[in-house]
């Protein structure tokens, strides 16, 4: 009997160490592993959010950018199929440009440019203003249009029209309409760029310029 219990003693399944060590040794390379991860994504994330926000940002002031030049070029078309007889200098807001503002400004509503077009920021305009004294020969007229945006009230849809343009080269010279458009894009990058460079600054607002200039018919 004595015999048989040492055999069964003997015959205990036995482990070296090292098999033993192996499951602690795996626990740490998957915790490194994790590790590792966390740190890669907590790195790449700023520049994942920098490159979005980058493509969509200027994406929209193109778009943006592009809406105001076929307002420019539509309120152009308008303007120079109006007729002179009510451009004098002396005329503080010619009934003539009125189909040119009134093409610019739905042009940009229509396109989403202006957010509050039709509540605050609808018709009747704002008188124009003149340049003082006025640059020859004396037919330019500014419109500023306010309350377009909610989110930004001091934005402003500044439209400049010259009923008397000269073109500078060329024979015989000819006589044109200038339309300039202006209206400002509020950059959303300026916010996001301070994830990769603390204490970074850009301008916040652009005042982006579509112009378009068409000869006179009448």
């Amino acid at each position: 009997m004595l015999r048989l219990r040492i055999l069964e003693v003997r015959q205990r399944p036995h482990f070296p160490k090292r098999a033993r060590s192996e499951k602690p040794v795996a626990d740490r390379v998957m915790r490194d592993e994790r590790g590792s991860s966390l740190l890669e994504f907590a790195i790449t994330l700023p520049l994942l959010v920098v490159f979005t926000v980058g493509i969509y940002d200027f994406s929209a002031a193109f778009g943006q950018k592009q809406k105001i030049a076929q307002a420019a070029q539509e309120g152009a078309i308008v303007a120079g199929a109006q007729p002179m007889s009510d451009m004098q200098t002396g005329t503080g807001n010619p009934a003539s440009l009125q189909p040119v503002v009134t093409a610019v400004f739905n042009s940009l509503a229509g396109s989403a440019v202006l957010p509050n077009a039709g509540t605050s920021c609808t018709q009747p305009f704002p008188a124009p203003t003149r340049p003082t004294p006025p640059p020859p020969p004396g037919l330019t007229w500014t419109y500023t249009i306010s309350g377009c945006s909610s989110a930004y009230p001091s934005d402003s849809l500044v439209i400049t029209i010259n009923r008397g343009w000269v073109a500078t080269s060329g024979s015989p010279l000819s006589v044109g309409t200038s339309v300039r458009v202006v209206y400002p894009y509020h950059w959303r990058f300026n916010s996001v760029i301070q994830l990769l460079i603390p204490g970074a600054s850009y301008a916040a607002i652009t005042q982006v310029t579509g112009s378009a200039t068409v000869h006179n018919q009448i």
